[in-house]
C-alpha cells in the first residue's frame, strides 16, 4: 500500500541508524531487514548505482513474449512519472519504459536504465527486483527501503515471470514511480503483466505437449485392459462434480504432477470423499519426444448406478473444455478429425461400486499445464493466507480478499456484507437481501456499485440463489444469463457492454452466520471460469470469511468495551465558573485502555482536576478505571489533600491487587491529583507515576513544573508530597496521560519539545489549545495507547466576591457583630433574600466554634455559582450530625444547618479546620 511522507522519514532514519552500525528502528520489514544486512555483508554502500553487465541478448522467449505487454504497460503509465522494467533471471534490464522521457534521463543519471545494467542485489542493493530475485516472489520496496541513495525517492513492486511448464523463474516484471504517487493499481497492472507474458510463453511451448498427446491416444488404443472386458475406454477431463469434490480435485492435480515429474511407469493410490481410494496411474509415452501420461481410476459412490447412466460421449478431441485439463491452451489445438473421439465407459470393483477411468494429464516430466495450474493454486491459496486478515478491521479485510484475488484470479471482485456486520452484529433474517458494498477492486471504469452503496439483491439474483443455497455459483456466460440481469437491467447491460463475460458468487459465511456475499468477474482479457474455479473460489472466500468474522467480532467486543469505558468517564463537565475546561478523549485502536480524567467541584469554589492511566489495555482496564474514579471522587469529598488522597488510592490499588492475586490480571495505575483554589490562584498538586503537567503562562511559554515524583500506585511504602504553583488568569494548565507523547520510534524528549511547541502559542482557549494538540498527532495515533488531554484556564474570584473577617475573638458576643455585618455584605451583593437563611447558618457555625473550638476564628463569605459561609477555627475536632431527644436542650444547631444549606462539611487546614455550608443564589 502507499505509504505517507511521515512513514518514509522513519524510514529514513531506520536506514540511517543500520548504515552508522546501529540497530534499525522497529517498524522494518523483516525481508528488507534481511536485505540490507546481505548488502551490508558483501561490503556494498549506499552510494552505489547499477553495474553495466554488457549488451545482453534480446532475441529470446521473453523478450518475445512480452514485448506486447510491455507495450501495453507502457501506453497505460504514458505521461506519468513511471516506469515498466524487464529483466532476465539474474537482473539484467532487457526492456526500459518510461511514462514521461525526464525519467529515462533520471534513470540515466542515477546509474542505469538500459538494456544490461543489473539490478541484482548483490551488485545494486536492495531494489524491488533484487528483492524479487532473492525472496522469488513478488515484492514491494518503498521510499528509504532501498539500500543505494539514488533510488531513495521511488516505491516499486517487482513481479517474477515463471516459465509456465517448468516453473523456473525467468524474469522479472519492475513497475516504479515516486514515492507520493504509489497506488495499489500499479502492484495489480504489475501482476497481470507478469501474467500475460506467462501465457504468451506457454503458448510457444504446447507443440510437444500436442504431440505426446496423439502418441498416447495411438498407444491406448493399442492397449487392453483385463478389468475392462469392453475395452479401454478414456475419458479427456475433468469428471463430474458429483463425482469428486473441489479438494479431490486440487490432491490429484498435486499427485499428478508429481507423477510427470518422476517420469517413470508408476502407480498409487490417494483417497478422496466418501472413504473412497483413488488410482492414479502413470506410464511413459514417446512420440517426437518423451513424456508420460498419467490415468485416474475413481470409484463411484455406494448408490447404485443405472446401466444406461454412461457419460456423454465427448465430441473429436481436443475441445476447449477438456484441453486446459489436458495440458493445451485452446488457441493451438489440432483439427478435430486428427484424433478419434473415445467413448467414456464405467465397471464395477469388488464390492459392487461402479469404476470411472479417464485421462487426467499428459506432460513432460517436472512439466505440464496442469502442474502449473496446480502450482497458481497453491500460490494464490498461500498468497492469500499472508495477505488476507493481517488486520481486525472488517473492510479492511473485504479489501484485502479483493486486492489478492483480482492479481491472480478475476478482473473484478466485488464484496458484499451485511450491513450489521460492518457493526460488528449478526445479521437479522429481515434484512437478508439488503447488503452494503464493502469492496471493489479490478479493471477500472466499469459501471459497478460504488463502495458503501446500499444494494438489494432481487430474489432471482444469481447473489440470492447463492445466498439461499449457501453454495458458490457460476455463470460462464453472463450474456445467456437471465438471473443476473434481473437484479439491474440497465447497469447489467453496460457492464456487459464493457466486455465482462463471465460470473462466480461465493456467499461468505463463518460459525454459522451469514456475512454476505463475493463477486468474481471476468472480462475480456481473460478466459470464462471454469469448474475448477468455483472450487478455487470457495476456498478462498471460506478463509476470508473467517478473516472477517474474527474482524466482525473483535468490532462487537471493541464496542461493547468502548461503550464501558465510555459510560465510565464523565459524560459532562460540572457546572462551575473558576475554571475554562476543554479536554479530549481519543481510544486506542487496538483496544480500550484505563485512561481517565475527571473534574470535581470542592468546597470554597475549589476544584480537583484528575487525570489517571491503569496499566494494561481491555475490559479489565476498563472496570479499574471506573473503580479508581469512583473512589478518587469519594475520597475528593474528604477534602483530603493532594498527597493524602494518594496515599489512600494507592492502599486502595495495593487491595484490589491482593484481591486479584489468584488470576493473572495485574492492578497498577498512574494519577495526577491537583486542587485549584480560585481565591488564591494557587493550585496544588501531586503525583504518582505520572507525568508532570505544563504549565502556559499568558506569553506562551511553556514550563513543566517540578512537582515531585512517586512510584505509581499500589507499589506501597513510598511517600506522596504536594507542591503548590500559582496560576494567573491568563495561564493555562495542561494534564495528559502518556499516550499522547510516547513514541517507540522517539525518545521522550524529542516529542516533549514538540509538545511544547504546539503549546506555545498566547491568547489560545482551551478549547484551541485541544484542537492543535490533537491535529499534531501523527496519523498513526492513537495505535496501542489511549489518549487523554485536559485543558484548564484559570478565572479567580474577584475580590468583591469574596468577604473575610479575621482574628475573631473566642467572646459569644461578636456573633452578633459579625452577623450585622453578613448583612450589610448580603445587602452590598443585592442578596437580601438569603439573607435570613445566612444568618441562621452563620450564627449557629460561629456559635459551635466559639463554644467547641479555639481561637482565633474566621469568617468568610463567598459568591460564585453558590453562596458559601465559611468558619475557620484552629482546632481539629470535626462536629457531628446527630438526632437530638424530645428532651434535650441542644443538639439541633448542625441538623439546622443541614436542613438550610444544600450541602455542608468540613475541611482540614495546617492550622486547624473550616466548617462550612454552601446554598443556591436567589433565583437560580
Amino acid at each position: 500500500m502507499a505509504r505517507d511522507g511521515r512513514s518514509d522519514d522513519v524510514m529514513a532514519r531506520s536506514r540511517e541508524s543500520f548504515l552508522a552500525g546501529g540497530p534499525a528502528v522497529a517498524g522494518v520489514r523483516s525481508e528488507i531487514l534481511s536485505s540490507w544486512s546481505r548488502c551490508q555483508s558483501l561490503g556494498l554502500l549506499p552510494s552505489l548505482g547499477t553495474a553495466y553487465l554488457g549488451e545482453p541478448d534480446l532475441d529470446t522467449e521473453l523478450v518475445r513474449a512480452a514485448e506486447p505487454v510491455l507495450d501495453e504497460l507502457a501506453a497505460a503509465i504514458s505521461g506519468t512519472w513511471s516506469t515498466v522494467i524487464l529483466t532476465d533471471a539474474e537482473g539484467v534490464i532487457l526492456r526500459c519504459l518510461a511514462g514521461e522521457p525526464q525519467m529515462t534521463r533520471y534513470l540515466d543519471t542515477a546509474g542505469g536504465g538500459a538494456p544490461g545494467f543489473s539490478f541484482h542485489e548483490a551488485l545494486g542493493g536492495t531494489t524491488s527486483i533484487g528483492l524479487a530475485l532473492a525472496e522469488r516472489r513478488a515484492s514491494r520496496v518503498y521510499g528509504h527501503e532501498h539500500f543505494a541513495d539514488a533510488w531513495t525517492v521511488q516505491a516499486c513492486v517487482a513481479v517474477p515471470v515463471h516459465e509456465p511448464l517448468s516453473g523456473r523463474l525467468v524474469g522479472i516484471v519492475d513497475l516504479a514511480t515516486q514515492l507520493s504517487e504509489f497506488t495499489p493499481t500499479l502492484e495489480t497492472m504489475a501482476g497481470k503483466a507478469a501474467r500475460a507474458i506467462e501465457r504468451r510463453l506457454l503458448e510457444q511451448k504446447t507443440d510437444r505437449e500436442r504431440s505426446l498427446l496423439r502418441a498416447y491416444m495411438q498407444t491406448a488404443r493399442q492397449v487392453q485392459e483385463p478389468r475392462f472386458t469392453d475395452g479401454r475406454h478414456i475419458v479427456v477431463g475433468v469428471p463430474a462434480e458429483d463425482l469428486l469434490t473441489g479438494a479431490d480435485r486440487l490432491i490429484l492435480e498435486e499427485k499428478t504432477a508429481g507423477l510427470i515429474a518422476s517420469g517413470r511407469r508408476a502407480a498409487i493410490e490417494v483417497p478422496v470423499s466418501g472413504g473412497r481410494v483413488a488410482t492414479l496411474m502413470a506410464r511413459p509415452v514417446a512420440d517426437v519426444c518423451e513424456g508420460v501420461a498419467v490415468e485416474v481410476i475413481v470409484p463411484g459412490h455406494r448408490a447404485p448406478v443405472s446401466a444406461e447412466r454412461t457419460p456423454a460421449s465427448p465430441p473429436a478431441v481436443p475441445r476447449t473444455d477438456t484441453l486446459e485439463t489436458a495440458g493445451l491452451p485452446a488457441a493451438r489445438r489440432d483439427p478435430p478429425t486428427e484424433v478419434p473421439a473415445p467413448t467414456a465407459a464405467s465397471s464395477t470393483d469388488a464390492s459392487g461400486r461402479p469404476l470411472h477411468r479417464w485421462l487426467l494429464a499428459v506432460g513432460e516430466p517436472g512439466i505440464g499445464r496442469l502442474a502449473l495450474a496446480a502450482r497458481r493454486r497453491l500460490e494464490l491459496l498461500r498468497e492469500s493466507s499472508r495477505r488476507i486478515g493481517t488486520t481486525l478491521d472488517v473492510v479492511r479485510t473485504a479489501e484485502e480478499l479483493a486486492e489478492v484475488v483480482v492479481e491472480n484470479f478475476a478482473d473484478v471482485v466485488t464484496v458484499d456484507l451485511y450491513p450489521a456486520v460492518l457493526r460488528g452484529d449478526e445479521p437479522s433474517a429481515a434484512g437478508a437481501l439488503l447488503m452494503q458494498r464493502t469492496a471493489v477492486a479490478g479493471v477500472e471504469g466499469l459501471p459497478f456499485c460504488a463502495v458503501d452503496e446500499q444494494i438489494s439483491f432481487a430474489p432471482t439474483s444469481l447473489q440470492a440463489q447463492s445466498l439461499a443455497s449457501g453454495s458458490p455459483a457460476m455463470e460462464a456466460d453472463l450474456k445467456a444469463s437471465r438471473c443476473w440481469a434481473t437484479q439491474d437491467p440497465a447497469r447489467a447491460s453496460k457492464i456487459l457492454d464493457s466486455g465482462v463475460h463471465s460470473l462466480i458468487t461465493v456467499p461468505l459465511s463463518a460459525r454459522g452466520v451469514p456475512l454476505g456475499v463475493a463477486g468474481f468477474y471476468r472480462s475480456r482479457r481473460s478466459a470464462p471460469f471454469e469448474d475448477d474455479d468455483v472450487s478455487l473460489a470457495a476456498e478462498l472466500v471460506a478463509f476470508a470469511s473467517l478473516c472477517i468474522d474474527n474482524a466482525r467480532r473483535y468490532t462487537r467486543e471493541h464496542a461493547t468495551a468502548l461503550a464501558l469505558q465510555r459510560s465510565l468517564l464523565p459524560q459532562d463537565l460540572p457546572e462551575q465558573n473558576v475554571l475554562e475546561v476543554a479536554y479530549r478523549y481519543l481510544p486506542a485502536h487496538t483496544g480500550v485502555s484505563g485512561d481517565w480524567f475527571d473534574v470535581i467541584p470542592l468546597s470554597g469554589a475549589r476544584i480537583a482536576l484528575v487525570v489517571g492511566d491503569v496499566v494494561g489495555h481491555g475490559l479489565h482496564a476498563a472496570a479499574t478505571m471506573g473503580r479508581l474514579r469512583t473512589a478518587v471522587d469519594n475520597f475528593a469529598s474528604f477534602e483530603l489533600t493532594p498527597d493524602e488522597l494518594l496515599t489512600r488510592l494507592d492502599d486502595l490499588v495495593a487491595r484490589m491487587a491482593r484481591e486479584e492475586s489468584s488470576t493473572d490480571a495485574f492492578i497498577g495505575a498512574t494519577c495526577l491529583y491537583a486542587v485549584y483554589d480560585p481565591t488564591t490562584r494557587r493550585c496544588s498538586l501531586a503525583r504518582a507515576g505520572h507525568l508532570p503537567p505544563a504549565l502556559v503562562s499568558g506569553d506562551g511559554t511553556v514550563t513543566f513544573p517540578e512537582v515531585p515524583a512517586a512510584p505509581p500506585l499500589g507499589l506501597g511504602g513510598f511517600p506522596f508530597e504536594t507542591v503548590e504553583i500559582e496560576l494567573p488568569d491568563d495561564s493555562r494548565l495542561v494534564l495528559y496521560t502518556d499516550g499522547l507523547v510516547e513514541d517507540r520510534e522517539r525518545c521522550i524528549e524529542t516529542v516533549l519539545e514538540e509538545f511544547r511547541q504546539t503549546l506555545g502559542h498566547p491568547g489560545r482557549s482551551p478549547e484551541e489549545t485541544c484542537r492543535a494538540v490533537v491535529a499534531a498527532l501523527p496519523p498513526s495515533r492513537p495505535a496501542e495507547d489511549d489518549v487523554t488531554l485536559l485543558v484548564v484556564r484559570p478565572r479567580g474570584l474577584d475580590a468583591s466576591d469574596m468577604a473575610c473577617w479575621d482574628d475573631l475573638p473566642p467572646d459569644p458576643a461578636i456573633v452578633s457583630e459579625i452577623r450585622d455585618a453578613v448583612l450589610r455584605q448580603l445587602a452590598d451583593w443585592k442578596l437580601e433574600e438569603a439573607a435570613f437563611t445566612t444568618e441562621l447558618i452563620l450564627s449557629e457555625l460561629l456559635t459551635n466554634a466559639i463554644r467547641h473550638a479555639t481561637g482565633p476564628f474566621r469568617v468568610r463569605l463567598l459568591r460564585d455559582r453558590m453562596l458559601t459561609c465559611e468558619v475557620a477555627d484552629t482546632s481539629s475536632t470535626s462536629p457531628h450530625l446527630r438526632q437530638a431527644d424530645m428532651t434535650d436542650e441542644g443538639g439541633r444547631g448542625l441538623f439546622l444547618v443541614a436542613q438550610l444549606a444544600q450541602r455542608w462539611g468540613t475541611r482540614y487546614t495546617p492550622r486547624g479546620k473550616v466548617i462550612w455550608a454552601e446554598q443556591p443564589m436567589p433565583g437560580s
